[in-house]
């Protein structure tokens, strides 16, 4: 991860996004305009359906806008090709969901190791860095574990290590947290922002929890389609 704190990762312009339904168009996102810094960490809240999950799809670049403009790292992603927008998730991005979705034939180890081969790493060359970030995140003595033996702090511990294996300028969390008791969660979130802090990445993170979203540095939120601070 080469960004100096405080540049600027991710921006959003003008973002809108809509979908056709059988009663008409539904306007999820009116507009959202944004900007996250290296070693930023952005809350994002707001009810169910209100386009929280759109908005984190359309800044991954896995879901494309009905206008509007993201820019990665200061370059322009509209104008490219399905294969160009794998190219900068790949080597750009990392992604953690509320459900871990580790491969379960596989240790978690091998799960840590997969992003990197993908992205053109060996096995031989991965693996180091992958016991490395699991090690980091307190799973030094589970390399060899299936998800299926490990509790849902842990899988999920996995699952950020897996997030970071290519060195990402940018973390997007969906609900991280949200399939955890409460302790587990705090655990989970401290870890994350403490690789944030550490790293300097940027991260933004889709919440329904309003006290861990108040630890981050920012709170922004979805009201009727407008992205704005809380």
């Amino acid at each position: 991860m080469n960004n100096k704190r405080g540049q600027t990762v991710l921006e959003l312009r003008g973002i809108r996004q809509s979908f056709k339904q059988a009663s008409g168009q539904l306007d999820v996102i009116v507009s959202a305009d944004l900007e996250i810094h290296a070693g930023e960490m952005v809350a994002l809240i707001g009810p169910s359906g209100s386009g929280k999950s759109t908005l984190l799809h359309i800044a991954g670049l896995l879901e494309k806008a009905a206008g509007g403009e993201i820019l990665i790292d200061g370059t322009p992603t509209g104008g490219m090709s399905d294969d160009e927008r794998t190219k900068v998730r790949r080597g750009k991005m990392g992604f953690v969901y509320q459900y871990h979705h580790l491969l379960p034939e596989f240790s978690a180890l091998e799960n840590v190791v997969l992003p990197q081969m993908i992205a053109g790493q060996t096995r031989r060359a991965a693996a180091p860095r992958a016991a490395a970030l699991l090690k980091q995140v307190g799973l030094g003595e589970r390399l060899d574990h299936r998800p299926a033996k490990l509790s849902g702090g842990e899988q999920q511990r996995v699952a950020i290590a897996r997030a970071l294996a290519n060195s990402p300028a940018l973390i997007l969390a969906d609900e991280p947290t949200g399939n955890l008791d409460m302790h587990t969660a705090d655990d989970v979130f401290d870890l994350l922002m403490s690789l944030v802090r550490d790293t300097g990445v940027a991260a933004m993170i889709a919440t329904h929890n309003l006290e861990l979203a108040k630890k981050m540095d920012r709170v922004i939120t979805i009201r009727e389609g407008v992205l704005q601070p809380y």
